[in-house]
């Protein structure tokens, strides 16, 4: 099932316990809020488009191929440049709900925690 953001969508790929994949399409020029989890880690693959991703203070340039690993607590984003980025991503932890992300900056509105 798709669920559209402003940024974009995400799709659930695959769900068990202790992780969860999802597809994400974020839209070109758009990027997700600045935010953390408190309760799991990601490992982002991008699959296509460009774009950049942020890990704690650090920019990575975003294109397919790269990969980055987000620590439980660390804040990240990700952004698309020119064209729409695609990403897969793998949630760890024990509580992979959808309410586990602090929001510390949004373009788009919502609450900030």
């Amino acid at each position: 099932m798709r669920v559209e953001r402003p940024w974009g969508w995400y799709e659930d790929l695959l769900a068990a316990p202790g992780y969860k994949v999802k597809r994400l399409l974020i839209r070109r020029g758009r990027q997700l809020s600045l935010q953390r989890h408190r309760h799991r880690s990601e490992s982002w693959t991008v699959v296509a488009g460009d774009g950049a991703l942020l890990c704690g203070e650090c920019w990575l340039e975003a294109n397919a191929g790269v990969m980055l690993t987000i620590p439980c607590g660390a804040l990240h984003r990700a952004r698309s440049d020119q064209s729409d980025l695609v990403i897969l991503e793998v949630q760890h932890g024990n509580d992979l709900r959808e309410d586990d992300i602090e929001r510390l900056q949004d373009d788009y509105g919502r609450v900030i925690s």
